[in-house]
């Protein structure tokens, strides 16, 4: 027989979405926070010139300054206010969490608790701003480097370009915290998909306009569909994949009694660390190459090699991009999960893994399969990220096809739809409290 709580989640429908107004009015704030993102990637950054920018551009969408396009949602090849987006809050993030794990004030910090996170969290917010005032003014040098894309080149647009990038930026990690508490979904990823999933349908028309002309053959197009239904299929399978270690509570005497015995488990899911490796490895790699491309490789050796080595599909990209990933899912699985305080956790509540001594013991064989099913979980992000990324250099596909946006865009969906089943199963647990309560009243 099914449980309550399975026979409350077979009824959610359109029905129960309807009468549950907070989750309505929820979605509709992230959605027009989401369209005051997309208006500010079409705001350019004053003293810009379009159309040469355009004509600079046009020759740098297949490197990762294309990546970048992707993810911004288009406002890198517009030189908007959001030109950014969201990357130096995410590389100030990375940042934060290595020190984290090195210094020991800021490792008692994140010990403290709720009141700790948030000091972690503004130093996270300082380093945002420092980050893009030097990139907003590396980009700012870097553009009056380039002959015709700027009207008035000099200190004023090198202020006010700095200016323009930080408060874009600023006003992003705003909304996305904005997103987070009022609306559903984490707001940081929101901004990323919103600028993923808004080039899809552009590069998808740009995709068949080329099979017509014949640029592409049509065997291709199809070939690229299916694969994307068979990643998307696959990433679906393995981020819902866990590894369940069965955790048993010892039977307790009260009154004459016998309360307890009863087992759970200890879901372990095979992709902890979910889309934060290649998010943050693209970060990584997108800081030298966006300033190498901008300031032009003609002039400077130096310049000229780290954007030849550092190109998409070359070998020093894929391997750096590889050792990247593997190296953030393994941290961020540790950030996530630590192996002594679920152990600790599970000592003080009484619960222990059959034939595993709790405390110490018990720590280590979690670490054990923690550390086995992260390595899977790093094969997986590899070959998804890496596999279209080699495909794309073979076959010189005519837009960003990548495992990275596929990843985010997919984990993302899954996440804000679990979010929205869960408030719609509190929306009916709420209600059937309320009509418990009549009913008690009314025998009385």
């Amino acid at each position: 027989m099914a449980s309550a709580a399975e026979q409350l989640a077979a009824n959610l429908n359109f029905s129960a979405f309807g009468k549950a107004e907070d989750l309505k009015k929820r979605i509709w704030f992230t959605l027009a926070a989401l369209l005051v993102y997309r208006l500010g990637t079409f705001i350019p950054i004053p003293g810009i010139n379009a159309g040469a920018l355009a004509d600079a551009f046009q020759g740098q969408q297949s490197g990762l300054l294309g990546m970048l396009d992707v993810f911004t949602g288009g406002a890198v090849g517009r030189m908007a206010i959001f030109a950014l987006n969201v990357i130096p809050y995410i590389t100030a993030s990375i940042i934060i969490q290595l020190m984290t794990s090195m210094v020991p004030a800021l490792a008692a910090l994140k010990k403290e608790g709720a009141s700790g996170q948030q000091k972690i969290t503004q130093y996270t917010r300082y380093g945002a701003v420092l980050l893009s005032s030097i990139q907003g003014y590396t980009l700012a040098v870097s553009l009056e480097a380039s002959p015709g894309l700027v009207v008035n080149p000099g200190f004023m647009f090198q202020f006010s370009t700095v200016l323009t990038i930080v408060g874009g930026v600023l006003f992003l990690m705003w909304l996305g915290e904005q997103i987070t508490a009022r609306g559903i979904g984490n707001g940081i990823s929101l901004i990323i998909f919103a600028g993923i999933v808004a080039n899809i349908p552009l590069a998808f028309v740009q995709m068949l306009q080329l099979g017509q002309q014949g640029t592409i053959s049509t065997f291709l197009i199809l070939a690229i569909m299916v694969l994307s239904v068979v990643v998307i299929a696959f990433i679906v399978f393995v981020e819902r994949a866990q590894r369940k270690l069965l955790v048993q509570y010892p039977k307790r005497q009260m009154n004459n009694q016998m309360y307890g015995g009863e087992s759970s488990h200890l879901p372990l899911k095979l992709n902890t660390a979910g889309v934060i490796p290649p998010i943050f490895a693209t970060a990584l790699l997108m800081i030298p190459v966006t300033i190498s491309n901008f300031a032009g490789t003609s002039d400077n050796e130096i310049i000229a090699t780290i954007s030849a080595l550092l190109g998409r599909g070359q070998p020093l990209y894929l391997l750096t991009f590889v050792v990247l990933i593997v190296f953030f899912a393994f941290f961020q699985t540790s950030v996530a999960m630590d192996p002594t305080d679920t152990a600790d956790n599970l000592k003080k509540q009484g619960g222990f893994i059959p034939g595993i001594r709790p405390g110490a013991r018990t720590a280590e064989y979690i670490d054990f399969v923690l550390t086995r099913i992260t390595v899977l979980g790093s094969v997986y992000l590899v070959l998804v990220c890496i596999l279209p990324e080699v495909l794309q250099s073979q076959f010189a596909l005519p837009f960003y096809f990548g495992g990275t946006s596929l990843l985010i865009v997919v984990s993302v969906t899954m996440d804000t739809v679990q979010q929205i089943q869960s408030r719609l199963l509190a929306h009916q647990y709420e209600g059937l409290i309320k009509k418990s309560k009549l009913r008690g009243r009314r025998k009385k």
